[in-house]
């Protein structure tokens, strides 16, 4: 762990996901962000009927302000999920409206370097990352927190979910040259000022 913080923000508590209920979800992501060493906040949009509007976009601008990031993670803009599609483009615009300077938002204006996409789970496509992040020393852990939603894969039978997460960070790995890899998207050139410790 490198102790730089976290954030992760939940847009939606899940409901009316067919496993488990709001109050255990929340103890088990709870949990699971605790096993990875960051903060985790649940807005109230709708699952299921996740919109791109204003007010979203609102609502999402102003965590940036509050946490200030220097960059952003958010859901590839393809994918089978319409959440996610829609979650894809409520980043990006919150990005923007979080830097306004004149506007209703609270806090200060704020507007984070990059916004980092992470590939879908719900399609498989042929994608090109822009670059891999080494998770050799953490994929464990990664499994793990995957592993605190009991509600959704273990007693839910769908622990083939886990096992296949961790195949594709292993053939990421490959790909990069190491044990195991998480895969990103950029539509902003990346820049590295130093070669990346580690570099192969």
């Amino acid at each position: 762990m490198r102790g730089i913080p976290v954030r992760l923000l939940d847009l939606t508590n899940g409901e009316p996901t067919p496993f488990g209920s709001p109050e255990i979800r929340k103890v088990e992501s709870q949990k699971s962000a605790s096993m990875l060493g960051a903060e985790r906040i649940t807005l109230d949009m709708p699952n299921r009927f996740l919109e791109d509007t204003i007010e979203n976009r609102k609502k999402i601008a102003t965590e940036i302000r509050a946490f200030r990031p220097d960059y952003v993670f958010a859901p590839y803009a393809l994918d089978a999920h319409p959440d996610h599609v829609a979650a894809n483009k409520l980043v990006v615009a919150a990005r923007f409206y979080a830097k306004l300077s004149k506007s209703d938002i609270p806090g200060e204006p704020w507007f984070p370097s990059r916004v980092v996409f992470y590939f879908p789970v719900h399609v498989r496509l042929r994608m090109n990352p822009s670059f891999l992040s080494d998770v050799s020393h953490t994929i464990d852990r990664k499994e793990q927190a995957i592993r605190c939603y009991e509600s959704q894969f273990i007693k839910s039978g769908k622990e083939s979910f886990i096992e296949n997460v961790i195949i594709e960070n292993k053939y990421w790995g490959f790909q990069g040259g190491c044990a195991a890899a998480e895969p990103f998207y950029q539509e902003e050139v990346p820049v590295f000022q130093n070669w990346p410790e580690g570099y192969k």
